[in-house]
């Protein structure tokens, strides 16, 4: 049998697992770091970065279009969509090319280009060669999630990573999904001027905040066309159209057409082709790996980390997770129990969402007694100059105690605005405390503050 070569530590995917390899190989390490993709992971090549790319020429051009509210006269912008993929592409290779050369400072980390499989616990087998460490990372990410519709497997449909790369921009493009992936790419494709629908089957962004799920579907169902309640069913494509044909509760069968198709209904764990079913490695009903509070897998040593464990499926939690092993792994800080703290998300369309905390459908469905403050952007300071007429900020404030306990926004730079509660939240800051600060004027995080004096005029 072959000879097992042996490291001090074997990262498998280079995405939240790049810097704990690059930590380790700091140190002198002998590190293994196993890419079977381009270096990056799924957050530079397919995912966060590109995505930006291409939203944020979609959201000036929406902030030309609608400058006659502040009395700018302005032509209709247009996108040249095939150079701004192109322009994509070569940023996120330039970015990754800084990886590559960064790795290349570290003599003792191998980057191997392959498919890593367990043969046993500790084992792993790797084109031709067999590796082992006392300490394995899995952070091979996720893929995206593949529905069954009869005839899908047999058209040339988009994914997120399709989305990103593709140079034409349709005429009409068809959405199934309904998720943040969706309606990212979604906009991002009607900014730029293709006639966008949605084939929605519940409801937009179902995982938000109900108050502000609601009032963005209000706001996005003004700009996109959405069709809620459909099923598809069956697709079928002639070399120039798709036809998606879908059922209803109510209303039956309806085929909606359009030259392009983009499938975003979610992602799915990589562990396919990780041989875990020759170790002790547990996963859930999902695929995803079971971790301890750790972050350790029911095999001693083993560890994983980002979209292939679930905890949350955000780049932010898996850097999160990756300096937390760095620290009790590599720096050997006591292994304390993993904090997330308040976890902060954003959905980057138009109109902007983001989050941190419990949302008020998780107190309500507890009991508990709390105090909710609202805000609306067309009525601060800001808002007035800047002509805004939706967006909406709310605080959930804890009665007893007067507890911040969540924060919730849609609207113009509502991802920014939000970082001012992420440590008032961690921190377990009152309402009083937060009322007890000076805010800019007129700056739009007057918003959050407006948002508090409603909640402290029901105390």
């Amino acid at each position: 049998m072959q000879k097992i070569e042996n490291f001090d530590l074997i990262v498998i995917g280079s995405g939240g697992g790049l810097p704990v390899a690059l930590a380790a190989a700091k140190r002198g390490l002998k590190v293994a770091l196993i890419e079977r993709d381009a270096l990056g992971g799924t957050c530079l090549n397919r995912g966060c970065i590109p995505s930006k790319m291409v939203i944020y020429p979609g959201e000036l051009a929406d902030e030309i279009r609608e400058a006659s509210r502040i009395n700018i006269k302005v032509s209709e912008p247009e996108i040249n969509f095939s150079d701004l993929i192109g322009r994509t592409a070569r940023e996120v290779a330039g970015i990754r090319l800084q990886l590559q050369d960064g790795l290349t400072r570290y003599p003792t980390l191998e980057r191997i280009a392959a498919t890593a499989s367990f043969e046993s616990n500790h084992v792993l087998r790797v084109n031709s060669r067999r590796l082992t460490a006392p300490r394995i990372l899995i952070a091979t990410g996720a893929e995206p999630q593949i529905p069954e519709i009869a005839g899908l497997a047999d058209v040339p449909y988009m994914t997120s990573t399709e989305a990103l790369t593709n140079p034409r921009l349709p005429r009409k493009l068809l959405v199934i999904g309904a998720g943040y992936i969706a309606v990212e790419l979604g906009y991002a494709y009607g900014a730029a001027g293709s006639a966008v629908e949605f084939i929605v089957r519940s409801r937009l962004l179902r995982h938000e905040d109900s108050e502000i799920a609601a009032e963005f579907t209000k706001s996005f169902t003004g700009r996109h066309v959405c069709h809620n309640g459909w099923h598809p069913c069956d697709v079928s494509f002639d070399g120039q159209s798709y036809a998606l044909e879908c059922t209803h509760a109510t209303e039956g069968k309806r085929t909606f057409t359009g030259d392009a198709l983009l499938v975003a209904t979610g992602v799915t764990p990589l562990t396919q082709e990780l041989g875990l079913e020759n170790t002790d490695i547990q996963r859930d009903k999902t695929g995803q790996i079971r971790v301890n509070s750790f972050l350790e897998t029911h095999v001693s040593g083993v560890y994983a980390l980002g979209d292939v464990v679930g905890n949350y499926l955000f780049r932010h939690t898996a850097n999160y997770e990756a300096q937390y092993l760095i620290r009790t792994l590599i720096e050997g800080a006591p292994a304390v129990a993993l904090d997330y703290g308040p976890v902060p998300h954003a959905v980057f369309t138009r109109p902007e969402i983001a989050g941190v905390g419990v949302r008020e459908q998780d107190v309500a469905e507890r009991g508990d007694e709390i105090i909710i403050g609202r805000a609306t952007f067309a009525e601060s300071n800001a808002g007035v100059a800047r002509g805004l007429k939706e967006g909406l900020a709310k605080i959930i404030v804890q009665r007893s105690e007067l507890k911040l306990l969540g924060c919730h926004i849609m609207g113009d730079e509502a991802a920014t605005l939000l970082h001012m509660m992420i440590p008032l939240l961690k921190c377990g800051a009152t309402l009083t405390e937060m009322l007890d600060l000076i805010y800019i004027h007129p700056a739009l995080s007057e918003i959050l503050r407006d948002a508090a004096r409603d909640a402290q005029a029901q105390v």
